[in-house]
């Protein structure tokens, strides 16, 4: 079985390009810029592709950074769609109602 990726850089990389910069995505995600960036940059190592093409004034993905950005989306957003789920059965009574009564009622 192949190495699973870490799924918080992968998380991390979705955001910024969401977001359009490492500096707003350290933001709203509340960490540091540099470690978002550096957080990228690993895995871009790790994989072996260049997902983004940084210059100083924007961010833009590559091929390989567009293809990856779509399956993490999608794959983030089913696991969101199954957490909403378990929501509902943690909001909805389930299980078995037993009631003894005797059998001598008047």
């Amino acid at each position: 079985m192949a190495k699973r990726e870490n799924y918080n850089d992968l998380y991390l990389f979705m955001q910024v390009v969401r977001e359009g910069s490492f500096t707003a995505a350290a933001q709203r995600l509340g960490l540091a810029q540099s470690g978002v960036s550096r957080a990228v940059r690993e895995l871009e190592e790790r994989l072996g592709v260049q997902l983004l093409v940084r210059t100083t004034r924007r961010l833009s993905l590559t091929q390989a950074g567009e293809q990856l950005y779509h399956n993490v989306e999608s794959g983030f957003d089913a696991l969101d769609m199954g957490l909403a789920t378990l929501a509902h059965y943690r909001q909805t009574p389930s299980g078995t109602v037993r009631i003894n009564a005797s059998q001598h009622c008047h």
